[in-house]
């Protein structure tokens, strides 16, 4: 069972995702909260699998909250919720840390597909669209590409460069010949070499490093 809490100061819309997703046999809610101050109670009160944080709200919005929650031990997978598509703070909860953005308009089997992606970390959300955000709100001047990337195998700079285009497991698997087993391994050993959370930072560090 996917445990999932729901942070959003709009309480018709929470009950709305709710019944989506306790309709769900593999999902159920476990916490919700209206603002990001009472989400650092609920969540941590109820250690959730995935978090769906909308990014504005009074008394401590989604991008404070996140912030804090991300320096728990273990924190939970953490995704924005957006009115906009192209959300420069929706960037920015994603270099904190945050696993994606859902535009909160998506259709209901979207956000529960998204939910199961985030919490099996085999795919990013809406790649592309992941993709046109960075394109969009990355610093044209690339960092310098730190010592670690050149600790990476060939093998690995391959599934990396795929990675960080957004593909699933499943296509690299198939572009590659390999089983997706193995490409979880080459991508659980990346992630590690980089000291990297999932594969959504995996995108940022390619995007921050002018690797794609």
């Amino acid at each position: 069972m996917i445990r999932v809490a729901l942070v959003d100061d709009q309480s018709l819309f929470r009950a709305g995702i709710r019944m989506l997703v306790d309709s769900q046999p593999d999902l159920e809610v476990v916490a919700e909260a209206s603002d990001g101050r009472e989400a650092l109670g609920a969540v941590r009160g109820s250690r959730p699998d995935v978090v769906l944080m909308d990014i504005r709200m009074p008394v401590m919005d989604g991008l404070a909250a996140t912030a804090e929650l991300l320096t728990d031990p273990d924190p939970p997978r953490i995704v924005m919720l957006t009115t906009f598509d192209l959300d420069e703070a929706a960037a920015r909860a994603i270099r904190q840390g945050a696993s994606g953005f859902l535009l909160k308009d998506a259709d209901p089997e979207f956000l529960l597909a998204a939910i199961r992606t985030v919490h099996a970390g085999s795919a990013v959300i809406a790649a592309s669209a992941t993709r046109e955000l960075f394109e969009r709100f990355t610093d044209a001047a690339p960092r310098a590409i730190p010592p670690a990337y050149a600790e990476l195998t060939e093998r690995e700079r391959e599934i990396f460069a795929l990675a960080a285009r957004g593909l699933s497991n499943a296509e690299i698997a198939a572009r590659e010949y390999l089983s997706e087993a193995t490409v979880k391994t080459h991508i659980s050993r990346i992630l590690t070499k980089l000291g990297l959370r999932d594969r959504v930072q995996l995108v940022v560090f390619a995007f921050e490093h002018g690797l794609v």
